[in-house]
């Protein structure tokens, strides 16, 4: 099969022939319809720090995905040939603490698809039984690989009930819009969205955001301000910072009303001190930090916000067949586009 391979330490990736997986016992053989780029897949490509002290080539890169069971191995009951299934990438221990009191999504042994195993950029792709999601055939290709990535926006900002409620979000990369979709569709009253790129908060427009504020031409002063005046003087009743970037970080903390909350999912590149006293503990707010998705429970929530129309169509700006893989890269790298798919 066609693979996407981390060939060696050095940025980039190799488009190549690798041979087909075949299933062991309780494993499946997946052939994937549509995998969308990620960040993490964007620091693999660049060879960055992280990159290099986590990857090991080769490896065939890419987490987000969605296909078709091609093969199963002895034992595998809950899936069959031909089912239609979308991936959750965390692979847990099943032993640790963590997930054996219902917090696997923060398995402190788990592995990662694409990362610390063989992943989605291929023809086809060796996986546990356990971590399938079976996915209705009326979400196409294109938006049931990226359930993946919307679990970590559904857990972001429904980490409390949003409806009838002002949101703040900074940051609108993918994840972020794809927040914002959430945020709609879950009733919040007001959302507000800032970000330094008119193109994403264009995007944020077409996903039902009232207000959108650009963090670059816009002095911080201004958007505090601003924030202020568009909820009465008292400050938004929840902020979800998804850039990691530092200015974001405070604005997010200043913009939240006294006994508000604040979601952090954005991650920085350094250390970030904060005014603890006047930021979080005089305002009484409460801070949730989010990484990955709850198993499976964020997978049920999701399937019942697709029901009740949740709709990130906007979020989704290009598709490409794999061997255009650079040109996503690229687009990754100037910011100008939502989600990209591949497609196999």
């Amino acid at each position: 099969m066609n693979a996407l391979v981390k060939t060696a330490p050095t940025p980039g990736l190799t488009l190549q022939e690798v041979p087909d997986p075949r299933p062991a016992e309780g494993d499946v053989v997946v052939r994937v319809r549509a995998t969308s780029l990620c960040g993490t897949d964007a620091h693999i490509y660049r060879w960055d720090e992280w990159a290099q002290s986590r990857v090991h080539p080769p490896r065939i890169i890419g987490h987000e995905m969605c296909g078709e069971v091609a093969a199963v191995g002895r034992g595998v009951v809950s899936v069959a040939v031909g089912d239609y299934v979308a991936v959750e990438s965390h692979l847990t221990c099943g032993h640790c603490f963590q997930c054996r009191t219902g917090q696997a999504h923060v398995c402190r042994r788990y592995r990662l698809l694409g990362v610390d195993v063989d992943g989605s950029y291929a023809e086809y792709v060796l996986l546990p039984e356990r971590v399938l999601w079976k996915t209705s055939r009326e979400i196409p290709p294109e938006i049931a690989c990226v359930q993946e990535p919307l679990g970590n926006a559904v857990d972001a900002a429904l980490a409390e009930d949003l409806s009838g409620q002002s949101v703040l979000i900074t940051g609108c990369g993918p994840t972020g819009l794809f927040a914002a979709a959430v945020a709609r569709v879950a009733g919040a009253a007001v959302i507000i969205a800032s970000d330094v790129s008119d193109y994403r908060l264009g995007l944020a427009k077409q996903l039902g955001v009232d207000h959108v504020l650009n963090a670059k031409t816009d002095a911080p002063a201004a958007i505090s301000a601003a924030i202020l005046d568009l909820t009465g003087g008292e400050g938004v009743d929840a902020a979800l910072e998804m850039s990691g970037d530092p200015a974001a970080l405070h604005q997010a903390f200043r913009s939240v009303k006294n006994g508000g909350r604040v979601t952090l999912f954005g991650i920085p590149t350094g250390s970030v001190c904060f005014d603890l006293p006047n930021e979080i503990i005089f305002k009484g707010i409460r801070v949730y930090g989010v990484t990955g998705r709850r198993l499976f429970g964020t997978w049920y929530r999701l399937a019942g916000l697709f029901k009740a129309g949740l709709d990130i169509r906007p979020v989704i700006t290009h598709r490409f067949p794999l061997t255009d893989y650079a040109t996503g890269f690229d687009l990754i790298q100037s910011g100008q586009c939502g989600k990209i798919v591949l497609f196999p």
